[in-house]
């Protein structure tokens, strides 16, 4: 293809990045990722010293277009010798360059500021293109365009810029910008955990490629944003994602563990439909919907901290989310008009009583759906506090809210003439007194380690002690058992984890989004 060829025409490549310390690692990692890949980046600069005088025979020995990449230390890398010594490197391998151009590397990655005019015309001379980088560990480029434009400093790189982004507004200024660039070839990546999207959506940001690390690797790329590329194909279905796919997401932040893209990706698949759904990482949920609006998103799953603030961008709003006063799905069913539901009240609604159902005193009232009789404690007065005292109440329960924050226990048991109270040692009593279902719906504990001890920073039950009646509910999934769950069924409770209520409500968005019922 041509470096003037329309880039629409194209598909965005997926790159596998190097960082083995031996030439023998690497071919390994071709292997067993070959399926998976369009090119790899063999990384030099993590090459141990003895093994820099066989880079030459890479492009042959992985039988795959390779690019060849010797980072410094001030752009990333771990290349540490002075410009000399990478300029002689470069030179040696250039200069066992072959007729027998798949025998050569097809690109050699150099830096905006490294411009050497024979190893220039060396590269032109045996095809190989130059993709001219620049790196910016600080924060965005405010003007691609240019920039673009002074890295194709002879007209054939493939110029490449990659940046930390300060915010989604970034990523979002690098997508619409990106897309304004249709008459070369060029490389586009925010890194980090906002700019994870832009790598998942590499053709939606008209980038020539997108790199991706090994599941396992020495090099601190999955930091930066990479990911696997088995998990970039099975899960995100990159090599189907086109001008026409439709996409969806779930926001939150920080958005550290989701297994909604899981759920809705296989969705998608069973029913061979044209659309994938990511994660948009935001604290500022303006910020998403600005992105999602210009990145024309069709709808999203709204998770911690912004199910309450997303009310004040929607133009329709179901009756559950009218009455909870909080929304985790919402659609753009016209251009910068979204409509807002809650899918977590039937999620939990049917989980909880999955959960219940082995209760003798419940099998009734499983069919009846009441828990009248039943005193129970919800922990939190957050988004999802708000769809458990909805089903609560709904279910006939008789609760008392515990949260951090009086005013916002207050506020949320008033809505239903629940009690309430501060979720502090000095509540233990008034606990007890609502002990028989505890349900645990704030973020606390989320992502820890299964094994590790229970703290006021992990449990926010940690003062409590548990006695083996109560039936102990977490909307927290990941991990399975958090530390509040893990000392109530070591006292004898029955516990539950989120999972099943994640499964349910996503098989209601999934049914909002598509139309289809996902089982």
């Amino acid at each position: 293809m041509s470096q003037n060829a329309n880039t629409s025409e194209r598909k965005s490549k997926i790159c596998l990045c190097l960082t083995g310390k031996t030439i023998k690692e690497d071919l390994a990692l071709v292997e067993k990722y070959r399926p998976y890949i369009d090119l790899v980046e063999l990384r030099a600069d993590y090459l141990d010293d003895d093994e820099k005088l066989s880079i030459k025979h890479f492009p042959y020995l992985a039988g795959i277009p390779s690019i060849l990449t010797i980072r410094r230390k001030v752009d990333g890398g771990m290349f540490t010798d002075s410009e000399a010594s990478r300029t002689t490197l470069f030179a040696m391998v250039l200069a066992y360059s072959e007729q027998n151009l798949a025998k050569n590397f097809a690109y050699i990655d150099m830096e905006s500021d490294y411009f050497i005019s024979s190893l220039n015309d060396a590269v032109i001379a045996f095809n190989t293109k130059i993709i001219r980088s620049y790196h910016d560990f600080s924060g965005p480029v405010s003007d691609l365009g240019s920039m673009m434009k002074s890295l194709r400093k002879t007209g054939f790189e493939i110029p490449k810029v990659a940046f930390m982004p300060h915010s989604l507004s970034d990523v979002t200024h690098l997508y619409e910008q990106s897309n304004k660039i249709t008459d070369y070839e060029h490389i586009v990546l925010a890194m980090g955990p906002i700019g994870q999207v832009s790598r998942i959506l590499s053709d939606k940001f008209n980038s020539y490629l997108t790199y991706t690390c090994p599941e396992s690797s020495n090099s601190n790329l999955s930091e930066i944003g990479q990911i696997d590329p088995i998990t970039l194909n099975n899960l995100y279905h990159f090599r189907s994602i086109n001008k026409d796919t439709q996409i969806y997401g779930v926001t939150g932040w920080p958005l550290k563990v989701t297994s909604s893209p899981a759920l809705h990706n296989a969705g998608y698949e069973k029913y061979n439909l044209n659309a994938v759904y990511v994660p948009v990482r935001s604290d500022d949920i303006s910020q998403v919907i600005d992105f999602a609006e210009k990145a024309d998103i069709k709808g999203l799953s709204v998770t911690v901290p912004h199910k309450n603030n997303v009310l004040k961008y929607l133009s329709q709003k179901d009756d559950i989310v009218k009455k909870v006063g909080a929304s985790n799905t919402i659609t753009q069913f016209a251009p910068q008009k979204w409509a807002g539901y809650n899918t977590d009240v039937e999620g939990f609604r049917h989980s909880l009583l999955e959960f219940l159902a082995d209760d003798s005193s419940l099998l009734k009232s499983r069919l009846s759906r009441t828990l009248k009789g039943k005193k129970v404690a919800i922990i939190g007065a957050g988004g999802a506090a708000k769809a458990v005292a909805y089903v609560v109440n709904e279910l006939k329960g008789n609760a008392c809210v515990f949260n951090r924050t009086f005013l916002s226990a207050k506020m949320l048991a008033d809505e239903y003439g629940f009690k309430y109270a501060l979720l502090w040692p000095e509540s233990v009593k008034l606990l007890q007194k609502y002990s028989d279902l505890i349900i645990q719906t704030t973020s606390v504990g989320l992502g820890v380690g299964e094994n590790e001890s229970s703290t006021a920073q992990n449990d926010p039950l940690y003062f409590y002690p548990f006695s083996g009646h109560e039936k102990v509910y977490d909307v927290i999934y990941e991990p399975q058992k958090t530390p509040v769950l893990v000392r109530a069924q070591r006292a004898g409770c029955e516990i539950c984890n989120g999972e099943n209520m994640l499964k349910y409500q996503g098989y209601e968005q999934f049914k909002i989004y598509t139309g289809k019922e996902f089982g």
